[in-house]
């Protein structure tokens, strides 16, 4: 996943996506059980809020 995202900000990513059960591991960020379906909804909605934010 990307570095230039905090830890915080991916975990509120995958809650926004319904996919935060998934990624937290033992008190960690773990994207290995995501499918790569939700992985690219991911980069979508990353995207979708860093353009928001150029606005």
């Amino acid at each position: 996943m990307a570095k230039y995202l905090s830890d915080r900000t991916k975990y509120e990513f995958a809650q926004e996506l319904g996919v935060a059960d998934q990624v937290m591991q033992g008190g960690s960020l773990y994207f290995g059980y995501v499918s790569s379906r939700n992985c690219g909804n991911f980069v979508k909605l990353a995207i979708q809020k860093a353009e928001q934010s150029m606005v």
